[in-house]
């Protein structure tokens, strides 16, 4: 064999190697399927974290402030100061520190001929108050001021901080389905609040139980907006 015919043999060979097979597919592996989204579960936070979120990007303190449409959180020089009042179109009142002690003592007669409807609770600014059980009576009374666009509501204690705060932010979460997180970032953009220690874990404990009925919802269970008589005498049961 010539060599000639060798080369041409050995050409032929590396053409057939490099070859595909007639009709043979190639199967690619498939793509991963995309990993469904799991949507985290809400947790309340403690009450050292609210502390935390509390003074973190506050607002300097002032003796009133708008905190939301109508609705003015304010201390006793506010609710002291009728012309005031008057200049601010304010209809109603709220007022957190009726009493004897560290209380704001206006009454309904202070205003009297300004025709404003005034709202008192008797509440005391120290951690072991409970002001929980104002949480509903308020927020009905905030939400049914507000069903009238014309109104314009104060919500005060002696100083704007605490009691009148941690009430508003009890409506919010009731009446406009807020987490007590939200409520707080809502306030706190606008004015520099303070509860007590005491009132956050009340708050707190109503964010966990306003979170379990919505959970629940589908199911029937009791509105959030009603008052949770029987959910706290179950729990003190236990």
């Amino acid at each position: 064999m010539h060599l000639s015919q060798i080369d041409d043999s050995q050409r032929e060979n590396r053409r057939t190697d490099h070859c595909s097979m007639p009709g043979k597919k190639i199967k690619l592996p498939k793509p991963p399927a995309p990993t469904p989204e799991v949507e985290e579960e809400y947790e309340t936070p403690g009450g050292y974290e609210l502390e935390k979120h509390l003074t973190h990007g506050s607002v300097a303190y002032t003796h009133v402030n708008e905190v939301w449409p109508n609705v003015y959180i304010g201390d006793e020089e506010t609710a002291r100061d009728r012309h005031g009042l008057q200049k601010k179109g304010i209809t109603h009142i709220l007022n957190a520190a009726e009493g004897t002690w560290n209380s704001v003592d206006t009454g309904a007669d202070y205003y009297s001929g300004m025709n404003i409807d005034y709202y008192g609770i008797v509440a005391e600014d120290i951690p072991s108050f409970d002001l929980s059980v104002y949480f509903y009576p308020a927020a009905e009374y905030i939400d049914r001021v507000l069903s009238n666009p014309e109104n314009k509501l104060l919500v005060h204690c002696v100083m704007g901080r605490s009691r009148s705060a941690t009430l508003f932010l009890a409506y919010l979460m009731i009446y406009m389905n807020m987490t007590v997180v939200d409520a707080i970032d809502r306030v706190k953009s606008y004015r520099r609040i303070i509860p007590n220690w005491g009132f956050l874990k009340q708050l707190r404990e109503l964010d966990m139980h306003l979170h379990e009925q919505r959970k629940g919802g589908e199911e029937g269970k009791t509105d959030p907006k009603e008052s949770p008589k029987t959910v706290k005498s179950d729990e003190q049961k236990t």
